[in-house]
């Protein structure tokens, strides 16, 4: 997971000193001396590391932290806002063009991630803001690349120009912007050649592909895994193209996430999407407030309920929620919630995008394996439909067909059932009302005063989306 350590050292830091009912300047002092090392050791640029401590520390001491009745939780914002604004402050919008088609230039290093990209990039603008891609061949030094884009715009449904490997990746992308205005087509993604290194040549002709169509984003991508490196080379593709955002590629699979922290207060240009797997929907816009809540463990709702949003029918939802109040969920209604909440992600991560999870003792060690979803489903799908619809039925005789039916063990499917009547007694007590102790997890304690930070930023940004609608 992306900012693991980070997060982890940040937490520790914040946790610490909300333990004081006062904190001192030589508390403050261990504080930042904390926050400094947990930077440092997420990869993140050392001067940015320098300006931001920098900045935390004559907040804090200028705020009449010290002398508030709480302290920890003045420290905690300060450090969330300041987080939020070293990654750019507020999300950086898509730039459309008024008169369609809009030009995307997927430019980078070779083996970022560009291909897989564009077709994400594709699906996402097809999904989200209803558009018609044409993605673009144009890196015609690796057959690869073209058959690899091929591939993609096959699976996604989506045309895919392209002329080979003898043709000009100039005129490749011009000809095929005036494709795009005679198909309908109104978002052009063009794929650009990536090297092993910056170079002139590789420059030149990227510079003669954006005079030849000027493109609307230039849009740079980077593996996240690179580190530092990863702030380099964006700084040597602004200064030479003038990008407009960052695509950050394999977010999921670097623990540390300097580049992210490090990319905008280096080049002033925003992160716009990150890369968060393989499959070709997992990309997602970058949100500097979300990711800084991220860090601090304070969640991610906002995302949560996004993507809840995307996967979720209304109609099916009110069913289910209407058969969690009634008592009659049953085994049916587990696989299809499994499903959708496969759809979301990685469940582990979806735990800890709820505020105050993150903080539980033992939630680092969470891990979801697929294997143990998919060895659920077979077991629900071992037994009769009449099972599935009556889960009281399921007798000790007809647990041991079952467990011979799905090849899992008869402790295993005990266990399965068990955890099955558990969780819809749990779900009908919250449907009632009957929390139980949920609001200790929220309530009180430094873990508490993040998730309640938390709440009141999800409440404030979802009053500000009715507003706009009512607007």
């Amino acid at each position: 997971m992306a900012f693991e350590g980070l997060s982890d050292r940040l937490q520790g830091a914040m946790t610490k000193i909300g333990k004081k009912g006062r904190i001192t300047e030589a508390d403050l002092k261990e504080m930042m001396r904390e926050v400094r090392l947990a930077l440092l050791e997420a990869d993140v640029n050392f001067k940015v590391v320098k300006d931001f401590v920098k900045k935390v520390n004559e907040r804090a001491l200028g705020s009449d932290v010290l002398e508030s009745l709480s302290p920890a939780q003045q420290v905690v914002k300060i450090v969330n806002e300041e987080l939020t604004e070293l990654m750019g402050g507020t999300q950086d919008p898509f730039i459309f063009s008024k008169k369609p088609p809009t030009v995307v230039m997927m430019v980078g290093l070779q083996g970022a991630g560009k291909t897989t990209t564009a077709g994400k990039l594709a699906q996402y603008m097809k999904k989200r803001e209803n558009k018609r891609p044409l993605l673009v061949a144009a890196d015609v030094y690796r057959p690869a690349a073209i058959n690899q884009l091929q591939t993609i715009g096959s699976q996604l449904s989506f045309p895919v120009y392209a002329k080979g490997t003898d043709a000009n990746p100039v005129d490749i992308a011009r000809e095929a912007v005036e494709e795009a205005r005679l198909q309908g087509r109104d978002l052009v993604i063009i794929d650009t050649a990536g090297r092993l290194h910056v170079d002139e040549t590789l420059m030149t002709e990227l510079k003669n592909i954006k005079a030849a169509v000027n493109p609307d984003e230039i849009l740079f991508t980077v593996d996240a895994m690179t580190g530092q490196d990863a702030v380099n080379v964006a700084q040597a593709f602004n200064e030479q193209l003038g990008i407009t955002g960052v695509i950050l590629t394999k977010l999921d699979g670097d623990t540390r996430g300097g580049a992210a922290l490090s990319i905008r207060s280096v080049t002033g240009k925003s992160i716009k999407f990150t890369g968060q797997g393989e499959k070709l929907d997992d990309i997602e816009p970058f949100y500097p407030d979300r990711m800084a809540s991220r860090i601090l463990g304070m969640g991610d709702m906002l995302t949560l309920i996004e993507r809840a949003q995307q996967d979720y029918d209304e109609e099916k939802a009110k069913e289910m929620a209407e058969k969690i109040r009634e008592n009659s969920f049953n085994f049916n209604d587990f696989i299809e919630q499994m499903d959708q909440v496969s759809n979301m992600g990685p469940l582990d991560d979806l735990l800890k995008m709820i505020p105050g999870m993150s903080n539980l003792p033992g939630i680092d060690q969470v891990k979801i394996d697929p294997k143990d979803m998919a060895h659920m489903k077979a077991i629900v799908l071992s037994m009769t439909p009449e099972e599935r619809e009556n889960p009281e039925l399921l007798s000790q005789s007809r647990r041991k067909r079952i467990a011979k039916g799905s090849a899992r063990s008869l402790a295993e499917v005990n266990r399965m059932i068990k955890q099955f009547n558990e969780s819809r007694k749990m779900m009908n007590q919250m449907s009632k009302g009957n929390f139980g102790g949920m609001e200790n997890l929220m309530g009180n304690g430094p873990k508490g005063k993040l998730s309640q930070l938390a709440m009141k930023r999800v409440a404030r940004q979802m009053g500000k989306k009715k507003k706009k609608k009512k607007k």
